[in-house]
């Protein structure tokens, strides 16, 4: 099976469809032993110090994996991704344009998701099939969801972690199916677990994926993954296609579109703060004004950088906001 990596998520249901195996660059970079190996990598190549960490990782593992064909975001992901494709192009990779309109009208996105089944010669029917069985899968994962808000058994980093991985299901819908099952299952069995504070997180994806652990440690647990939700797609089911689904994605859009469902999940969750993760050098650390003036809710802002644990002052500040929350309650 042909391989093609991704820099975001974009309509997997396209490239599967057209027989590619689809691989996340974010997941692997995320996921290697060699994480710092991969920025260092993007910085011997010319990658400036100052530029998001996740872009260096992303091209650093595109390297470091041989891949030839690559799906990069040209509208709704940041302006460094553009930079990014320019410089796979340059070093011979096959790089096939995707783009979510920023007006955010469905006819646009209709022309995009159409112009992208051309590139692959696809139809809508094929694309369909899949997305139809995808949602299942999905579905699957909308449980673990429920299972980490409502019955409170499974952990914030595992909702975290199957949740996001719906942007290219680990490479293997069907062996992901199998295992999500199967964790399902022995979710179900455990006990509950009791927590005074429920947290959102919001923004992007953490490369500090310890803050889930760290935060439990104050009585606190994260209930509410805001993107990786959206990576799931979770009211997908509920369209008749393939346009309607994408078009109610929030991630790429406009802040206020993303915030009308984050406040939405607040109430439903019963949310008592929220923390906002910005990457620096990410121009969503600007978001955090709108975000902070829209949300009637404690915030607190943690920015990453190039580190895949937290440092200590970032643990102090979730310390002191956790605490103070508490007191409030």
């Amino acid at each position: 099976m042909k391989k093609i990596g991704i820099t975001t998520t974009v309509p997997i249901e396209i490239l599967i469809a057209a027989g590619y195996e689809v691989v996340d660059l974010n997941n692997i970079f995320i996921m290697s032993n060699k994480y710092a190996g991969l920025i260092e990598k993007a910085e011997r190549d010319g990658f400036p110090s100052s530029s998001c960490a996740f872009k260096k990782g992303v091209y650093g593992a595109a390297m470091d994996n041989d891949f030839k064909e690559i799906v990069g975001v040209t509208e709704g992901d940041c302006s460094n991704s553009k930079a990014l494709e320019e410089v796979f192009r340059m070093k011979g990779i096959k790089v096939y344009p995707f783009a979510y309109p920023s007006n955010h009208k469905l006819s646009d996105l209709k022309n995009s998701l159409d112009h992208f089944m051309n590139i692959f010669k696809v139809s809508l029917g094929e694309v369909e099939q899949v997305r139809i069985r995808l949602n299942k899968i999905r579905n699957l994962v909308k449980k673990i969801d429920e299972l980490t808000y409502i019955d409170n058994k499974a952990t914030a980093l595992e909702n975290h972690i199957y949740q996001i991985s719906c942007s290219d299901f680990n490479g293997n819908d069907h062996n992901f199916e199998d295992e999500l099952r199967n964790k399902i299952k022995e979710i179900r069995s455990r006990k509950t677990i009791e927590k005074k504070l429920r947290l959102a997180y919001i923004g992007t994806p953490p490369m500090t994926s310890d803050i889930y652990d760290f935060v439990e440690k104050f009585n606190s647990r994260i209930v509410y993954n805001e993107v990786q939700r959206e990576f799931a797609f979770p009211r997908g089911i509920n369209y008749k296609n393939i346009y309607e689904q994408y078009y109610d994605y929030t991630y790429p859009y406009d802040i206020e579109f993303r915030i009308q469902e984050i406040k939405k999940q607040i109430k439903q969750r019963k949310i008592d703060g929220v923390i906002n993760y910005t990457q620096a050098f990410c121009y969503r650390q600007i978001e955090h004004i709108i975000i902070k003036e829209s949300l009637d809710i404690p915030i607190l802002n943690v920015e990453g950088d190039k580190l895949n644990v937290l440092d200590a002052r970032t643990k102090l500040r979730i310390e002191a906001f956790l605490d103070m929350l508490i007191d409030r309650k």
